[in-house]
Order: C-alpha cells, then structure tokens, then sequence
C-alpha cells in the first residue's frame, strides 16, 4: 500500500503480472474511487465546457463521454480530463486525483453566465472492472443491457437504492466498464464482482497492473507524460484539439504552435535490447546526443519488452528513427515508434 494523492492505494494484491495477465486474458478489478467528479450545471454548461476544454463538446450527444483537456492561455495542460454529457444543462467531469483542487479551482475562477460547478468527488466511488470477460461478469451483478453501452458511452441507473452511472471507458487498453455509485455501496459491489467472476478468474488489481497496462494501451499520465508546461499537441495528443469549434481557453496559442511546429514531442520508444526505460532516464540519439527524457516507461508483460514514452526533440520524433536510453550508465538502442504498442483483438 502507498500513499497516492492522499489515498491509500494498493500497488499489487496477486503480483502485478499475475494482474495484468488476468486484465488482458480474463479480468480486473480496481477500485478507483481516488478519481475526482466534478459536475457542470446550468443553461450555460456547454459554453463553459467549450471554453474549459479543448476537444468539442457539442458533438456529445445525452449519454456519451469524451476524452480532452484543460488548457491554460499558454496552451500547458491544467489536466486531461472525461467529460460526460448527462442532459443538456448538465455535464459530469471525471479529473484525477492529484490535480482535483486545481481542477475544480480552475473550472469556479472561469465559470460564466449561467453554471455553477460542484465537486461531488466525495458522493461518488468508482470500481472499473476490465477485460474481455467484464461485461459478462458485471452482468451477474448489474441488471442493466450492458451490451448497448457503446465505447465511450455510459447510462445512469441506481445500486443499493442510490443513483449510479456505468460507463464503457477504460484505462487498459481492453473493453471494460467503470461504475460510479454511492461509496457505502461500493464494497458491497466489490464483494459480489469478484463472487460472481471467481469461476472466470476475476482478480483484484492495483496500481502497478494499472500502470503497465495504460502504457502498453498507449494512455498517457497526467504529472508524468504531461503537465502545466507542456500542450496537448507536445503531449502528443493533439487530436483533442478542436480549434475550429471556436475560442477556448488556450486556442490562440495552440493555434500558434500548430502553424509553426513544437520544439519537443511525447512519443512512444521500444528497447531493442535488455533494458526498461524509467522516468527521468535520459534519450539521446543513436550517436549519443542529448536529445530528451523518458517520461514513463515499464516493462510491458504483454509484449514482453521495454516501453515507454519520452519527450525528445520534433526532429527526432519521426516513426522509425533510431535513438538510445541511458540506462545504468550505457547507451541502450531503442526506436521511436507507433503508439499504442498493444491492441486488443476484435
């Protein structure tokens, strides 16, 4: 147990291989109740979503999600963020735990017209159960069609007489559900998940599986891979970025750094050889140069290798080059590459 954005969170119950073996092949369960909720009412929530966040929230329709970010005027991320469209007046905002206050202070300080925003973060415990047997397990438990739950959708229902929303997101990279409820609920809910996945090899999972599994799926990590000082189109993530939706916080200088180009970008890189790429292990290119960082790497049981992403400098960033990780005082080969590095099947 360690000590996460004051939590008391668990790094591994089984093994964090065993937990990942069993996300990719079976399925887990992560109590990630340390999430922040943050909910934006009011007949103007859409027009501060948009100006909030950079992806364009009024493509949601009632019942879907979508992944973006926060952005300061510079363009640094505040936190990357889910939104969830409930009604038209009414948007449920997932942040992490670490960047909750500043989040939520951030949302009051920029609010206009009429919204108010409340954090519920303390109404609302979050079990995400993931792996290809998921939405069988949940639907022992769970009296909901899970099934037309499309990626990126969610429903609202209720547990234990409480409200509740389930919702088809993920942060493994495999197809799973995450199910917001009443916290005295949850260790109810807890209990009868892994009853009713036993037979199918249902195991509990903390944050080391969460962490190998986000990076072998290619999702990054707020205070690692990104933060203040660094833009979603640096952080590789400029997809989110929907300038043509209108002003945002941050637009003109995404805009700007659109049209002539980022000195630095977050890629994917793979050792070639023995080795795993930790944060803060220095990049350099295949002659040796300083060109970058790692900022967050692991040892990816699926794929059976080294991965991470660092940020090195754009004229290195290119699919293919051929650079090297200081690992332990010698230059290790590895390549820039396509991300994610693992993909699920069908």
């Amino acid at each position: 147990m360690v000590d996460f954005a004051g939590w008391n969170m668990p790094v591994q119950f089984s093994g964090l291989v065993d937990e990942h073996t069993a996300v990719r092949q079976r399925a887990g369960l992560f109590d990630v109740s340390h999430m922040g909720e943050i909910r934006l009412r009011g007949d103007a929530a859409l027009a501060n979503v948009q100006r909030l966040t950079t992806n364009n929230a009024a493509t949601l329709e009632i019942g879907q999600a979508q992944y973006t970010a926060m952005t300061r005027q510079s363009g640094g991320i505040v936190d990357d963020l889910l939104v969830h469209r409930v009604a038209d007046d009414d948007y449920f905002l997932v942040v992490n735990a670490g960047t909750k206050d500043k989040d939520y202070d951030w949302i009051c300080a920029h609010l206009e017209g009429d919204a108010v925003a409340d954090d519920e973060s303390s109404a609302w415990a979050q079990l995400a159960i993931q792996g290809p047997l998921s939405e069988t397990i949940l639907a022992r438990v769970i009296d909901v069609d899970l099934a037309s739950i499309r990626y990126y959708r969610f429903v609202l229902t209720e547990y234990g007489g409480a409200p509740a929303m389930i919702a088809r997101t993920g942060y493994t990279g495999e197809d799973g559900f995450e199910v917001y409820l009443a916290p005295q609920h949850a260790e109810d809910l807890a209990d009868r998940l892994m009853d009713a996945g036993t037979a199918d090899g249902i195991v509990p999972a903390g944050l080391g599986a969460r962490d190998t599994l986000r990076l072998e799926a290619g999702m990054l990590l707020y205070g690692s891979d990104m933060d203040d000082a660094r833009t979603p189109i640096e952080a590789g993530i400029g997809r989110v970025v929907k300038t043509d939706k209108g002003e945002f916080i941050g637009r003109q200088a995404l805009l700007k750094q659109r049209a002539s180009g980022s000195d630095d970008r977050v890629v994917g890189i793979e050792i070639s050889g023995r080795g795993i790429p930790r944060h803060g292990y220095g990049v350099l290119t295949a002659d040796g140069q300083p060109i970058g960082t790692v900022t967050s790497g692991t040892f990816g049981p699926t794929l059976r290798k080294g991965i991470g992403f660092a940020c090195i400098s754009a004229d290195h960033a290119i699919v293919g080059t051929e650079v090297a990780v200081e690992i332990r005082g010698r230059a290790i080969p590895a390549t820039v590459v396509e991300t994610p590095f693992y993909r699920r099947q069908g």
